[in-house]
């Protein structure tokens, strides 16, 4: 089906289509076997199960092997979306596990690693079951609005937004978070499972803040701190907002 750019002229367009950049969770799979994925999978979500309810994520599979890893993905589409997320396409991988994705409707994206073409030299990395510490910025730095529907998550290290967190909008880091605009959407530090991350933020008016597994609705944030400079961390496992 071609798509065309509507004439933004016409009053009467029924839709538009723009390129647009979208964070989506990285979901790297170094087995096939389906039930391990489903064990490892349910104790990673229940850390913080809130925050990848419905979640999109991408399945990255350059850590399969294509010979030996026969990815049933219906079985696998069927497993995730048990789990309450959204798969939405793969990367990395090979040809026919390309085609058998598409055959289950997902997307194949490209990320500039995992075009696999047929003579490519297999990697050595892909030996490791383990993915390396890679020397991947720790911190990772928002300077534009995150608006509602949009969800941001900083793998590995902290976060850092210059801007407002719009209602409905996500902010995930596994490290700290540091908002220097209005917080009106959720924000979850820590969510693997580090007790000692925090969020800083200059205007609290939070749907949901949360570190690790503990977390707060805006019902049950104190009114004093609304609209404020605000701290939030954990002391003793239960989550304490602070003013700054």
């Amino acid at each position: 089906m071609a798509a065309k750019n509507p004439d933004p002229q016409q009053p009467s367009a029924a839709l538009d289509i723009r390129a647009g950049a979208i964070t989506l969770p990285i979901l790297k799979l170094f087995t096939a076997d389906l039930i391990a994925v489903n064990v490892q999978l349910e104790e990673k979500l229940r850390r913080a199960p809130e925050f990848f309810r419905y979640a999109p994520v991408v399945l990255d599979l350059a850590e399969l092997d294509p010979d030996r890893e026969k990815i049933d993905f219906p079985a696998l589409l069927k497993l995730l979306r048990k789990l309450d997320l959204m798969p939405a396409g793969v990367r990395g991988g090979n040809p026919a596990q390309h085609s058998a994705a598409q055959a289950a409707h997902l997307a194949v994206l490209a990320d500039g690693k995992d075009i696999a073409p047929q003579a490519a030299a297999p990697r050595p990395a892909a030996k490791s079951p383990e993915p390396p510490p890679k020397a991947q910025p720790a911190t990772k730095l928002v300077e534009q609005p995150v608006r509602s529907g949009q969800r941001v998550y900083a793998q590995g290290g902290d976060l850092i937004v210059r801007a407002q967190i719009s209602a409905g909008a996500e902010i995930i880091a596994d490290g700290n978070i540091h908002i220097y605009g209005r917080l009106k959407g959720r924000a979850l530090a820590g969510v693997q499972g580090n007790p000692e991350a925090r969020i800083f933020c200059a205007d609290l008016q939070a749907e949901l803040v949360g570190i690790g597994t503990q977390y707060k609705i805006s019902e049950n944030i104190d009114p004093a701190l609304w609209g404020k400079p605000a701290h939030i961390h954990l002391v003793d496992n239960a989550l304490v907002i602070d003013p700054l």
